[in-house]
């Protein structure tokens, strides 16, 4: 039962968690706050404010009301010492804040009445002027922000660790078809939802040199002696649970140096190096994903994540120590949740503040980083498992170097002993990679490091097993296990598409949004025509929203009766966008050759963004709007074909995107995927899918129903085999004339305004080598589209399926995905949290 209780507005103490001048949640208090924020905080005036001005006084008055949540949690934790979730993540795709927490609070309806006083009539005017926070770019970072939202609505204590990004990865424009990477400026008009905590630093080292020396104690000890130091500053943003008091906090570093200014530099007239150490510590939290393509970037990358997860430990440590608690007791009080290897370096770096700073023996310290460390794999790609060359770790990391030497040695031992004379499976299992230039493999450090490894779907979960670590497997089968992801459906389906939330809360009552298991009942729905007819038009109303969008930022006029066809995520070969782009070419060219009777009208949607450095992925991009050119300026298409890509795609709109989808394009090459979330939101606003059985694909086709989602292409095992047979693209291309016509026509730039080069390096890949196997698959897509088609031309049936989808998608809440982990990974109890206020 929820232990969420309104707060008391009559006590009259001012200054005590139920402070009535800043805990009011009716509309009163919020204009009151709002009109206190804009004076005293902004220094404007209600005439002449601004919507970004009433967007922060209304940010500011909420925050307060968060506040009392937010400091009862921290003393809840400090009261009755448990397991505290620490969750590290280089990256959290939080999105816009404001919306949300209203919502959790329940006081949505009340910020509206206090915006109509300010002449405001629509909550969505002010909600559209928040930036995006640039604090993660895809779904590692989405998956990160949905489950800390769900560890605050479970009343599970948790902080959220990572960086302070200065600059986003990058806002996304398309011009002349190519994407173009601008800087995201997204801190430039202020963030009010951050809590700076300079008091709460934390030094962090770089390079340098390690020296052995006897302690007074007469024990051989090492020390680092860095010579290059940064600060950490955290800032705390509060994350409040839906309708509780718990508000747990995400706990973001942004660096500053040790010595901002150097005066004696400044006076003999060298200006930069005056400032040099300062602008040198503050690049470690400038931007998100430097471009690793460079040693500089390599160099940076690396010490961006010794710097988070350093600041990180040092503060759990530290949260001890204020606590009067032993260090030894820290895996009874932490769970250090590794949200893949970027934070791997949290093993050494645990074993050295222990060893070095606290003098433990390598025994006890190894005990302790094993009892408290997990760790949660989230790719099979190799060029995704991160791997570090040796000489550029030893450079900025002498002493974490010389402690993995030891853990692998230590390690390696233990095989020895299980595998005598087996110098392969050492190879195989070491942390070093003796292949080429040695390096370290940081998914190797976590596992040996970590209680628990899990994937995060269950193919991906059993393809680790059997696949990327099967060796480490063998040996733990114990510390292997699966959590399947989930998304928190109260920013994706309360938040998003308040209008089917608003019909399932009548048909079934509210409920449902913290246990998504209600949705079930939505079933005895599927042949009531009237409930269908109205869940149809919630999809309808969602696909006008999206269509206004569409036309305010291309300028191209798209039908809400076609149907939304949709593919929104990271542009990536393996996630095959360039798959749907064929298939769309064939469309066209069925259109063009009079066979488009059967053919449902669609409206086909791209968004995502290319990493910098990836040129195929660009060239994808580019591919993709010289088809969308030449479909949308051709008069034949009208009626029957539009394609569209959406730049800059985000949080913000994934919620305009989501509720408006008919079909959802999860086509990446079976094996690939470790789960995908984009999935589960498409399926939970009611999105049929047409998918491979690729990471939670697999997963969402067993819970909703085969019959509705539509399956193609082959199988993990069945591309396993075409890789170990000399596969050979150009056979399947021979053997469809639909899949050459439509490839001869990208090659003779019918896409490219005539330039035949311009997609020669995509094509050649298709055609020679097709890593992602797009040729093998392209008949079946084909075939499965044809299917999807046949079932749009009979809409009842549509949204039948559709309401199936939602009415069995409860499994991928991130409710679920949380309590699993609860359970069998971090051991950890639910601690509600109580408001009092002593008033005498």
């Amino acid at each position: 039962m929820s232990s969420y209780q309104p707060l008391d507005l009559r006590l009259p103490t001012p200054g005590c968690y139920a402070d009535p001048e800043r805990a009011g949640i009716d509309a009163e208090a919020v204009f009151d706050g709002m009109t206190e924020h804009l004076f005293f905080t902004l220094g404007k005036l209600a005439p002449t404010a601004s919507l970004h001005d009433l967007y922060m006084a209304l940010s500011y008055a909420v925050r307060d009301r968060l506040m009392t949540r937010y400091l009862a949690s921290q003393e809840a934790i400090r009261a009755r010492p448990q397991k505290t979730v620490a969750y590290l993540s280089a990256e959290f795709l939080i999105g816009p804040q404001l919306n949300s927490n209203l919502l959790n609070l329940g006081i949505q309806n009340e910020a509206q009445k206090a915006l109509k006083r300010f002449g405001i009539e629509s909550l969505g005017d002010i909600l559209e002027v928040e930036e995006e926070p640039g604090l993660g770019n895809g779904g590692l970072g989405r998956l990160a922000a949905c489950y800390m939202e769900s560890l605050a609505s479970l009343e599970v204590p948790a902080i959220g660790y990572g960086i302070r990004y200065e600059f986003g990865i990058f806002n996304q424009l398309i011009r002349d078809g190519w994407q173009v990477e601008v800087t995201d400026k997204w801190l430039k008009g202020g963030w009010p939802w951050e809590l700076p905590q300079p008091d709460e630093a934390c030094f962090v080292g770089f390079g340098g040199k390690t020296e052995n020396y006897i302690d007074n104690k007469g024990n051989y000890r090492s020390r680092w002696i860095p010579d290059e130091n940064a600060i950490g500053i955290p800032h705390d943003v509060p994350v409040l649970g839906y309708r509780v008091n718990t508000c747990n906090r995400l706990r973001l570093w942004r660096a500053d140096a040790t010595e901002s200014f150097d005066f004696y530099a400044f006076n003999i007239g060298d200006y930069y190096g005056a400032v040099e150490e300062k602008v040198g510590s503050e690049t470690l939290s400038k931007v998100l994903y430097p471009n690793d393509g460079t040693d500089e970037g390599r160099r940076l990358r690396l010490k961006q994540q010794h710097f988070f997860v350093s600041c990180s430990l040092q503060d759990m440590i530290r949260s001890l120590e204020k606590r009067d608690l032993a260090i030894e007791e820290f895996p009874n009080h932490w769970c250090v949740q590794l949200n893949d290897t970027h934070p791997a370096i949290a093993v050494a770096e645990l074993m050295r503040l222990l060893i070095d700073n606290h003098h433990f023996e390598w025994e006890k310290a190894w005990e302790i980083t094993n009892r408290s460390v997990a760790y949660t794999n989230h790719t099979l790609l190799p060029e995704a498992l991160e791997k570090w060359d040796l000489s550029l770790f030893n450079s900025l990391l002498p002493r974490h170097l010389e402690l993995i030497y030891e853990i692998n040695k230590r390690f390696l031992q233990q095989i020895r002993v299980r595998y005598p004379g087996n110098d392969s499976i050492l190879r195989k299992m070491s942390i070093i990679d003796e292949e080429g230039g040695k390096a370290i493999r940081m998914a190797h450090l976590a596992t040996i490091g970590a209680h628990h490894v899990n994937g995060v779907a269950a193919l991906h979960s059993d393809l680790i097993k059997r696949q990327l670590l099967p060796e480490f497997a063998a040996i733990w089968p114990e510390k292997f296990t699966n959590v399947t992801n989930g998304v928190t459906p109260r920013r994706w389906v309360s938040l998003a598409n308040p209008e089917m939330s608003n019909l399932i809360d009548n048909e079934i009552g509210p409920n449902w949004i913290t246990n998504m298991d209600l949705l079930t009942k939505l079933e005895l729905k599927q042949n009531d025509t009237g409930f269908l007819e109205r869940f149809g038009d919630t999809k309808l109303s969602g696909k006008r929203k999206l269509a206004g969008y569409i036309h305010r930022q291309t300028g191209v006029l798209v039908d809400p009766s076609s149907m939304f066809d949709v593919q929104v995520k990271r542009i990536h070969q393996y996630k095959r966008q360039h798959l749907n782009a064929l298939q769309i070419i064939s469309q066209y060219l069925r259109i063009k050759n009079g066979l488009a009777n059967s053919m449902a009208p669609r409206t086909v949607i791209f968004g995502g963004k290319a990493a910098p450095g990836y040129y195929m992925a660009k060239l994808i991009i580019r591919l993709i709007n010289g088809i969308a050119e030449m479909v949308n300026s051709d008069p034949d298409m009208d009626g029957l074909l539009r394609v569209i890509f959406l730049p800059d795609y985000n949080v913000k709109l994934g919620e305009q995107v989501y509720p408006a989808t008919d079909l959802s394009e999860q086509i990446s090459t079976a094996g690939k995927e470790a789960s995908g979330t984009g999935n589960m939101k498409f399926a939970m606003n009611g999105a049929l899918t047409i998918g491979t059985l690729d990471g939670a694909n697999v997963e969402i086709r067993e819970k909703v129903g085969e019959d509705n989602f539509f399956l193609f292409g082959k199988t993990e095992s069945e591309i396993m085999s075409l890789r170990n047979n000399n596969y050979e693209p150009r056979k399947y291309i021979e053997a469809l004339p639909e899949l050459e016509e439509a490839l001869r026509l990208v090659e003779l730039g019918h896409f490219s305004n005539g330039d035949v080069e311009l997609f020669r390096p995509l094509i050649n890949n298709l055609k020679e080598n097709d890593p992602f196997f797009v040729m093998a698959d392209f008949s079946d897509y084909l075939k499965a589209q044809d299917r999807v088609s046949l079932a749009w031309a009979n809409r009842p049936e549509w949204n039948r399926m559709a309401l199936l989808n939602t009415a069995r998608s409860g499994f991928f809440s991130s409710d679920r995905s949380i309590r699993e982990y609860c359970k069998s990974i971090w051991k950890v109890q639910p601690l509600p949290v109580e408001i009092t206020c002593d008033v005498n």
